[in-house]
């Protein structure tokens, strides 16, 4: 990606910041697993977003005073012993290439602390900032009374710094990073094109008789030799009644040949994701009953895709996808009344996708240009063994939407053509 989009997040956060501030950003580390072993690293999205490295335990500092915006750089210092054993390390000019930083104001992580102390919280006239109110941190919690891991790694300043007020500052990025520059765009749309490679692959060897984590395996492997990162998320292959699960994630039922396969997948293109459902016949031919319940959720699929624009609420959106769920679910014998639509469907219709697969950002303010968002509208039907879900990728655009994954088949008589191949 280009370094020119990194440098602008910077700036465009930083103009928001108080003055007489500093922020701090940390990439993160590999999460400890069992004994020597780590899951592997995945950068801090926010630290991404603002510097395009991925690399484990660097550290951003911005600091702002007056009309002034300052930005350095931490990273890791190459030795022998680390280049062997755990592979190439970033040297400053080369981290200064991706991410736009001037290579005179990156330097090494055991100069960090030093510099928080020297440059930024003594009482000096050689101070960057007079004596800071605020500090910038992430702040996210994936637990309500998990401490985040920006207030441990600087607990030496906030315990002796009691005076400095912190700030939250996704408040910031969420609202940033909901509006895709191109470039971010582009690499969505190449995670939505792994994707598609992906599932081809499935379809082309989908048969009776295979087991679920066959599907699952066989998608990894021919997205990833297609260029992907990985995927963004573990793969849902849910095979008749598994797919009434919502968040079914074992993988380990043999289908069986009068089966629906219910698949959601995506794939990462750097740490974009994409986010895609596609549900097929495993036999590669609907039945009158599949095809009638199918048939229901395509049609609310384009009508929600064909709802979105600027303006909209993402309540107005899920009203309208439940409203024609309801409706139809009633007209083809699912439910005897509308009311009784949240027992046959038990989830919103969309979500924000971007650098997280459930990306940030508010529902209480109006669909933006430049947003990008899930449509899933599905049934799930536990007494017939049914479950149904198709999600498509789309772009919120100045005068509506545009698909991004228009290219991944959906319609009936594409899927049972392209399966009898």
């Amino acid at each position: 990606m280009n370094k020119e989009l990194f440098i602008k997040n910077r700036r465009v956060f930083a103009e928001q910041m108080e003055d007489r501030s500093f922020a701090v950003f940390f990439s993160g580390e590999a999460l400890h697993k069992s004994a020597d072993q780590y899951f592997p690293y995945e950068a801090n999205r926010n630290f991404f977003y603002l510097t395009g490295l991925s690399r484990p335990n660097y550290i951003l500092v911005l600091v702002k005073s007056k009309a002034s915006i300052l930005e350095f750089l931490f990273i890791e210092e190459a030795t022998d012993y680390s280049e062997k054993w755990l592979g190439h390390r970033y040297s400053k000019e080369e981290a200064a290439v991706i991410s736009g930083f001037d290579v005179k104001t990156i330097f090494f992580l055991d100069r960090f602390e030093a510099f928080i102390a020297n440059a930024i919280l003594s009482d000096s006239r050689k101070n960057l900032v007079k004596v800071p109110q605020n500090l910038y941190l992430d702040l996210y919690r994936h637990q309500v009374k998990i401490k985040p891991i920006s207030l441990q790694k600087l607990d030496f300043v906030l315990a002796n710094y009691p005076e400095i007020c912190v700030q939250n500052a996704n408040q910031i990025l969420d609202q940033q990073r909901m509006i895709k520059a191109d470039d971010e765009i582009t690499e969505i749309e190449k995670a939505i094109k792994f994707t598609q490679v992906g599932l081809e692959a499935v379809w082309k060897q989908a048969v009776p008789g295979k087991n679920e984590r066959e599907l699952d395996a066989l998608f990894e492997y021919a997205s990833k030799s297609a260029g992907s990162n990985g995927v963004s998320f573990h793969t849902i292959a849910a095979s008749g009644g598994n797919a009434t699960t919502l968040h079914y994630e074992e993988n380990n039922c043999i289908i069986s040949d009068d089966n629906l396969v219910l698949m959601d997948l995506g794939c990462l293109s750097g740490p974009y994701a994409s986010d895609i459902t596609r549900t097929f016949p495993i036999l590669g031919k609907f039945s009158d009953r599949q095809k009638a319940i199918y048939s229901l959720v395509l049609d609310v699929n384009k009508k929600c895709i064909a709802f979105v624009k600027p303006g909209i609420m993402m309540d107005d959106l899920n009203a309208y996808a439940k409203k024609l769920l309801a409706e139809g679910a009633k007209r083809i014998g699912i439910i005897e009344n509308e009311a009784e639509i949240d027992n046959v469907y038990y989830h919103s219709v969309s979500h924000y996708l971007g650098l997280d697969v459930h990306d940030v950002g508010t529902y209480l303010e109006p669909l933006k240009p430049g947003i990008v968002l899930t449509i899933e509208p599905g049934l799930y039907i536990a007494k017939e063994h049914i479950g149904i879900r198709i999600e498509d990728n789309v772009l919120v655009t100045e005068t509506g939407s545009r698909n991004l994954s228009h290219n991944i088949i959906k319609e009936i008589a594409d899927l049972e053509k392209f399966m009898s191949r």
